[in-house]
C-alpha cells in the first residue's frame, strides 16, 4: 500500500539498536475507525483527512506499517507491586515511530494492543474496546485538565472478538501519544544485566531528547536523575490536585518526561478519601490516592540505583551519596509544587506560613464529611466572593465545614486584589467537570452495546473542563447511591 501521510523520523530504532525488537503489528479482520483525534493530529501536523479514514484504521491497528515508519517492540523491566521483574517490555504494544510536531517537538505514536510481540510472556497481546475507550478519555480529559499526559491519537475496532475473563468482548487498538515511552523499567532492564555501555547510552538519549541543557555536561546523570525527580514532583502534585489515582504506579509505568503513562485501573475520587483504591490488584492498598507521592519517591530511588555507576564510576559511595541526596530531596520538591497548586486552587495571592495548615485543615474537614473532593473546590470560588452556601450545602452537617470557612475568609482578608478577579482565578484552577466515574462506565457499557453517543458526549464535556456550560450538570455530579464501591482492572 502506498500511502505516506507521516514524516517519520525515527530516532530510537536509528541510535538505540539492541534496544528493542523490530516487529509489526497482527493482521486483523476489519479495521474500523472508532474515534480519530483530529485535534491532536493537527498538532502533530498530520493529514486528517487522510488517517481518518479506511486506510488510517489500518495503519492505528498495527495491520498495515506505514512508509517511513519503524514498528518496535521496546524493551524494559520493572518492579510490579514491589516485586522485580527483570524483563517485561512491549507485550501487547508497538511503537511505530516519531514525528515533529508543529512545535517542533518530538512524538511517539505508539499501538496498544496490536498483537504479540516477544516481550508477551504468554498473553495474546489484544485489547478489548472498553479499556480502549477508557484510556481515550481520561487521557484527553487529563490533557485538557492540565496535566501532563500521553494522548490519544485514535481509537480502532478490530473486527474481532477477544476472549476475557467475563467472556468474549470486542477487539481494539489505541494509537497514542507521548514525548517518549522511556521508562524506569527501561533503565532498569539494562542495569539487572550489569551493562553499563548501554545504560550511558540511554541516559545520554534520554538527556538528548527530554533535558538537553544537560548535555555534555560533567555531571549530567546526577543532572538527569534530579531533573525527573522534580517533573515527577510536578506531575503527582497534579494528580494530587485533581483526585486522580493512577492505580498501578510500577515503575515500568514511571516516564522519564514526566508524563502520565498506561490508564489501565485508574479513577477520580468522589468523596475525599486519602485511602482511595479503585484497582482489582491493588488489595493492600499500595497505590493508594494518598500514597502516590512516597511511591513516586520510591520509584526515583530505583532509577537512581540504576544510575550510581553513571555518576561516580571511580567511587561508588560518593555516587550513593549524590544520588540519595537528589532522592531525600523530593518531599521538599514535591511540598512546594503541591503547596503552591493548592493557593491557586483557593485563590491565595501571598504566601504565609499557616497556608499549608490551611489546606490540610479543609482536607481533613472534607474527609470527616465525605465531601465531594472536586466540588467543594469549585464552589469556593463563590465562599471566597462572600457565598457560603454553595460550599455548606455539599456537607450534610454544614457546621463541619463553619469554622474552616471563617479562618479561611480571615486568610483571604489579608491577601491584595479584587474578590471578581480571585473567583475567576480559581475557576481555572478547580474544574467542574472530571471523568466521573459513573460516566466512564456508563459510556463503556454503551459502547459495548454498540451506542458510541454517550462515549462521544462525554469526551466533548471533558475537553473544556472549566467552564461550566447549561445543560450539563448531570456531568458535574458525583456517583448516585448504590454505584459503590467502584473497582477498575488492569485491561487487559
Amino acid at each position: 500500500m502506498s500511502f505516506a501521510p507521516f514524516a517519520f523520523d525515527n530516532t530510537y530504532a536509528r541510535e538505540l539498536e539492541g534496544f528493542y525488537v523490530p516487529w509489526k503489528g497482527a493482521e486483523v479482520p476489519a479495521p474500523r475507525m472508532i474515534r480519530f483525534n483530529r485535534e491532536l493530529a493537527a498538532d502533530l501536523g498530520l493529514d486528517a483527512d487522510a488517517l481518518d479514514t479506511e486506510a488510517g484504521a489500518a495503519i492505528f491497528a498495527g495491520h498495515v506499517a506505514p512508509e517511513g515508519a519503524s514498528p518496535l517492540a521496546m524493551a524494559y523491566a520493572g518492579h510490579q507491586f514491589g516485586g522485580f521483574s527483570p524483563q517485561l517490555g512491549d507485550g501487547r504494544a508497538l511503537l511505530l515511530g516519531e514525528v515533529i510536531d508543529t512545535r517542533g517537538e518530538r512524538r511517539d505514536i505508539h499501538l496498544k494492543g496490536s498483537g504479540r510481540t516477544p516481550f508477551s510472556r504468554g498473553g495474546d497481546g489484544k485489547a478489548v474496546l472498553g479499556p480502549v475507550l477508557r484510556e481515550y478519555i481520561i487521557g484527553e480529559a487529563m490533557h485538557a485538565l492540565g496535566v501532563a499526559t500521553t494522548r490519544a491519537l485514535a481509537a480502532v475496532a478490530t473486527g474481532e472478538r477477544i476472549l476475557r475473563q467475563d467472556g468474549p468482548a470486542p477487539g481494539a487498538v489505541l494509537a497514542r501519544v507521548a514525548a517518549s515511552h522511556l521508562r524506569v523499567g527501561t533503565f532498569q532492564y539494562f542495569a539487572a544485566r550489569g551493562e553499563t555501555g548501554r545504560l550511558r547510552q540511554l541516559a545520554d538519549y534520554a538527556i538528548a531528547r527530554h533535558y538537553p541543557e544537560l548535555a555534555g555536561q560533567p555531571d549530567r546523570y546526577l543532572g538527569l536523575l534530579r531533573a525527573v525527580r522534580d517533573r515527577q514532583a510536578a506531575l503527582i502534585a497534579a494528580w494530587m490536585h485533581l483526585g486522580f489515582v493512577h492505580g498501578v504506579m510500577n515503575t515500568d509505568n514511571m516516564t522519564i518526561s514526566g508524563e502520565t503513562i498506561d490508564y489501565g485501573p485508574c479513577a477520580f475520587i468522589d468523596t475525599y478519601d486519602p485511602a482511595a483504591v479503585f484497582s482489582s490488584i491493588d488489595a493492600q492498598g499500595r497505590y493508594a490516592y494518598g500514597n502516590q507521592p512516597k511511591i513516586a519517591q520510591w520509584n526515583l530511588a530505583r532509577l537512581a540505583e540504576t544510575l550510581l555507576d553513571l555518576i561516580n564510576p571511580d567511587d561508588s559511595e560518593d555516587a550513593v551519596r549524590q544520588a540519595s541526596e537528589a532522592i531525600n530531596g523530593f518531599p521538599l520538591v514535591y511540598e512546594r509544587t503541591w503547596l503552591a497548586g493548592l493557593r491557586l486552587k483557593l485563590g491565595l495571592d501571598g504566601a504565609e506560613e499557616g497556608d499549608r495548615e490551611l489546606s490540610e485543615a479543609l482536607l481533613a474537614v472534607m474527609e470527616n464529611g465525605q465531601a465531594d473532593f472536586t466540588r467543594v473546590f469549585r464552589s469556593l470560588s463563590s465562599a471566597a466572593s462572600g457565598d457560603m452556601s454553595k460550599t455548606r450545602a455539599l456537607f450534610d452537617d454544614p457546621s463541619q465545614i463553619d469554622a474552616w470557612l471563617e479562618g479561611y475568609r480571615a486568610r483571604l482578608a489579608r491577601d491584595p486584589g479584587s474578590a471578581e478577579d480571585r473567583a475567576a482565578a480559581m475557576n481555572r484552577a478547580n474544574p467542574v467537570y472530571i471523568p466521573r466515574n459513573h460516566m466512564v462506565e456508563a459510556a463503556l457499557q454503551s459502547a459495548a452495546g454498540g451506542d458510541l453517543a454517550p462515549f462521544e458526549r462525554l469526551v466533548g464535556v471533558l475537553a473544556d473542563p472549566f467552564t461550566e456550560r447549561a445543560g450539563l450538570e448531570v456531568y458535574a455530579l458525583g456517583a448516585p447511591t448504590g454505584f459503590g464501591p467502584y473497582t477498575t482492572f488492569c485491561g487487559t
